[in-house]
């Protein structure tokens, strides 16, 4: 009897995965451990290993497909006598969803639990379209119900609201009805964001000869998705600030060849800024949280996610307690996430758990951007390239070494003064360092 092969649970909040490319085929022995396939979650590839010493007997998931956590993907005939357990295991499962059943009296009141943990996304679409939660039957795990119950609701017109009427016969208060009359005509949040939606229907765009088609690669869509989520979840402000480095631009120039001989590590710019940055967010915690819907998560652990650039794709793994980390435990955090990302050996847990986001832009040259958020973070800041200005030093002019650091911030939770107060901290500390300070 041939043993299911499911969607893995890849990492945290993870619902699913894509298959980006199978490792075996058809008739393959496999054994236990042996990478079935890479699967994409959140801009990572992951492989899927086997639990089981056996023959791929059938692939059920395409490469290019999405699937969710618990989703078929393969079977696996099994050597030996596992057949044999796989029935006692399949046995076992029924007797088990049997008893499921005689105790739904019992368990009722955890599926009801289940069911009223709404995400934020959920909220946001029940709020927009007056949909009534308690009215709705959740597919997701305990019936929890899932954005893409609300979006099927929505997409039929059936909407579920308290007073019992649908929502497009639902009549507003008068007060709610004046103020509607004085705003435009709004997009629904469904039609805004739709990843699947979208990709069934592509834009119309006219080809000409000599233009070259190209696929969206599994990756590219994770990468897709993932920024539209977070401009559509998140209203995002932004604002800048210039600093003074010719200091700290003087000192790492000194240091960096005898650095590099004593540590092994180029010794960049970047370490100086995320060491000011998680010094600010000492001083400025609620910079360091996300949003939950009905609460704000203040996050304990200061955990920078940077931002590496491949030939075809952007990652952003993650340096863990970076606030505990010297100038040279940065630099050498810094490097093995860089290089591993481009030797295509990050692993899940590298990109787990970032709590705020340095995106070191002025690599490439750039003075000026406008990130975007990475969700479900409240902000991220983009290091634009050192510039040689003439600026207005004690009354007279002087070149110095400039640079502009560009904050986007989720206005949900975030305001202009404490990002402002958290920016301007993050100028003294860089502009103070120089000579005499201490890389370790």
């Amino acid at each position: 009897m041939a043993t299911k092969v499911t969607m893995p649970q890849l990492g945290e909040s993870v619902t699913e995965g894509t298959i980006g490319k199978w490792l075996v085929k058809e008739g393959d022995h496999v054994n236990k451990y042996d990478p079935l396939c890479e699967v994409i979650t959140d801009k990572v590839n992951a492989e899927v290993p086997s639990s089981y010493n056996g023959t791929v007997s059938k692939i059920v998931a395409q490469e290019g497909e999405t699937v969710e956590v618990g989703g078929l993907i393969c079977y696996i005939e099994e050597d030996g006598n596992a057949g044999a357990d796989q029935e006692a295991a399949e046995e076992a499962e029924s007797k088990a969803d049997q008893q499921a059943k005689t105790g739904e009296e019992k368990d009722s009141g955890d599926e009801a639990s289940m069911k009223r943990r709404y995400s934020p996304a959920v909220l946001k679409l029940a709020q927009e379209h007056n949909i009534d939660l308690e009215q709705v039957e959740g597919t997701g795990r305990g019936g929890r119900i899932t954005r893409k119950d609300l979006l099927k609701l929505i997409e039929s017109g059936n909407i579920p609201t308290k007073d019992g009427r649908p929502a497009t016969e639902a009549k507003a208060a008068p007060a709610e009805q004046a103020e509607r009359a004085e705003q435009p005509a709004v997009q629904p949040a469904a039609a805004a964001y739709q990843p699947e939606q979208r990709a069934a229907q592509p834009a119309k765009i006219q080809t000409r000869p000599g233009d070259q088609e190209i696929p969206v690669s599994a990756v590219r869509r994770a990468i897709a998705n993932k920024m539209v989520q977070s401009k559509h979840e998140a209203p995002h402000a932004w604002t800048m600030v210039e600093v003074d480095v010719t200091e700290l631009v003087k000192y790492r120039q000194k240091v960096k060849q005898e650095f590099k001989q004593k540590e092994g590590v180029n010794l960049t710019f970047l370490p100086f800024f995320i060491k000011a940055t998680v010094e600010a967010l000492k001083e400025f915690p609620m910079i360091n949280s996300q949003w939950a819907g009905d609460k704000i998560i203040q996050k304990q652990e200061i955990n920078i996610s940077i931002a590496v650039a491949t030939e075809d794709a952007l990652f952003v793994p993650v340096i863990k307690h970076a606030d505990e980390k010297s100038i040279l435990g940065l630099a050498r955090a810094i490097d093995d996430l860089a290089r591993r990302t481009r030797e295509g050996k990050l692993t899940q847990e590298d990109m787990q758990g970032g709590t705020f986001t340095v995106n070191n832009t002025g690599s490439f040259g750039s003075v000026l951007s406008q990130p975007i958020i990475n969700y479900p973070q409240a902000a991220i800041l983009s290091v634009e390239a050192i510039v040689k200005r003439p600026v207005v030093k004690n009354d007279m002019i002087a070149v110095r070494d400039m640079v502009n650091l560009c904050l986007s911030l989720d206005h949900r939770l975030l305001d202009g003064l404490i990002c402002g107060r958290f920016l301007q901290s993050i100028k003294h500390k860089l502009e103070a360092m120089g000579e005499g300070m201490s890389l370790y």
